[in-house]
């Protein structure tokens, strides 16, 4: 959006008033706003609570200062967002990425509002994160990061307030170190502080491969309501990692044909197939596709004019431009990553009746697997991988079935309708809780 465009929609006067951002123009949290713009006429008289959804709820910024293996202090900036807690405690991921920012955590702290709501979670939407290149650290530094780290945000996390779980470049050892500093900090083991622990210390069978689970239960869903078969569909994945991986490794199990794939590595096209068990291999032993030799190397840029039939954004945020929306060959865009296609992108999608199915529904399979580990921690009951996985396919299966109902109902995107359901959700609790004093 340009700035005039900005100021005509209201989102200059309204961020100027978040005094402490300055948000750009292509801003993920703009992109939020504009989402919010586009479900307000929809909610009826909930819409006078709809200012509750711009404004985060609690934003802490700490400084992390760690010693390095070489003796010398370093100083890293650290955020934790609570943007809603009206349905519950906060849940959201922690990543460590060197492009992190404020208004970036904040807008991931609106969309896992969002998300928990449209699934239908007890949780309201948080979400933290270190600007570093984990890369460049050790492992002790790394363990001293995080330790630090989860003592600054101490103050506002909790089993009942907030739960932090892994994101990009953040894992089950992280989440270990988390629990074990927070563990140590209030003198008693506090397993349902973080999901997305190691087996043995609390975390749930399924978590891992859930959030790329969520995309091909979604997906398969959306293309047979499409009048499709996954049977060989093409498929182009931006973001080979964990999520990206376990969808492309379901969806050619299924039958579909994996043409090309891209990570922060490089970009790789096969129109044949990719061999995904081997190229899962290879990522495992380099931490990269680049060098594989199953697959063409191609431009990073090329990768938008793929020839496919369905495209999965994996990545970060803020990937489909409107120009890469026009080139694509797609009918169908799954969102693995929270928050790819941009506003202008999203019309012409639309324009060009290509569906997309929302990150807040479609990578909803990890929060929802998180959710489960925290009720077994409570509980201390676990159950089998098979039990979580046709509770996950059930619970996205009928979030997804709602959505799609009222999209049809309002005649709007499946976003849109996402959006109002979990909007509705959110402001019903937050008009029935009053405000306090």
């Amino acid at each position: 959006m340009t700035q005039q465009q900005l100021a005509e929609s209201g989102h200059e006067n309204r961020t100027s008033s978040l005094s402490y951002i300055q948000p750009k123009a292509d801003s993920p949290w703009l992109t939020y706003l504009a989402q919010v713009d586009r479900v307000l006429p929809h909610l009826g008289r909930l819409a006078r609570w709809g200012e509750t959804l711009k404004r985060p709820k609690r934003a802490l910024i700490v400084d992390i200062p760690i010693e390095m293996d070489d003796g010398t202090v370093r100083h890293f900036e650290g955020f934790r967002v609570q943007h809603n807690l009206s349905r519950g405690p906060g849940k959201g991921g922690v990543r460590y990425h060197p492009d992190v920012t404020l208004e970036e955590v904040m807008a991931l702290a609106a969309w896992m509002t969002i998300k928990n709501a449209a699934v239908g979670l007890p949780y309201g939407g948080a979400k933290g994160g270190i600007r570093v290149a984990p890369a460049e650290l050790s492992h002790k530094e790394l363990e001293r990061l995080t330790r630090r780290y989860t003592s600054e945000i101490g103050i506002i996390i909790g089993p009942q307030q907030d739960i932090p779980a892994p994101d990009v470049n953040t894992n089950a050892q992280i989440m270990a170190w988390m629990m074990d500093t927070y563990s140590m900090n209030v003198g008693a083991t506090a397993t349902g502080v973080v999901t997305g622990k190691p087996i043995p210390l609390g975390g749930s069978l399924g978590r891992v491969k859930a959030t790329g689970r969520g995309v091909f239960v979604t997906g398969s869903e959306a293309i047979r309501r499409l009048g499709l078969e996954v049977k060989g569909l093409r498929i182009a994945v931006q973001g080979y990692g964990n999520v990206g991986g376990t969808a492309a490794e379901l969806f050619a199990k299924a039958g579909a044909v994996i043409v090309a794939v891209q990570d922060h590595t490089g970009t790789l096209s096969n129109e044949r197939g990719i061999d995904v068990a081997a190229l899962a291999r290879h990522v495992e032993e380099r931490h990269g596709i680049a060098g594989f030799d199953g697959a063409e190397r191609i431009a990073d840029t090329d990768f938008w004019n793929v020839r496919c039939d369905v495209l999965i954004p994996a990545a970060l945020e803020g990937q489909i431009t409107a120009e890469r929306a026009r080139g694509t060959t797609a009918k169908l865009v799954l969102e693995g990553a929270n928050g790819p296609t941009l506003p202008a992108a999203d019309d012409i999608f639309a324009s060009r009746g290509i569906l997309v199915v929302p990150d807040v529904i479609c990578n909803a399979g990890g929060v929802t697997v998180s959710y489960f580990e925290w009720v077994q921690d409570f509980s201390s009951f676990f159950w089998d991988e098979d039990e979580i996985n046709a509770r996950l396919d059930k619970i996205l299966g009928n979030a997804l079935a709602r959505i799609w109902d009222t999209a049809d109902r309002l005649g709007v995107s499946l976003r849109t309708a996402a959006f109002a359901v979990a909007c509705e959700r959110v402001l019903q609790a937050r008009e029935e809780r009053g405000l306090y004093p």
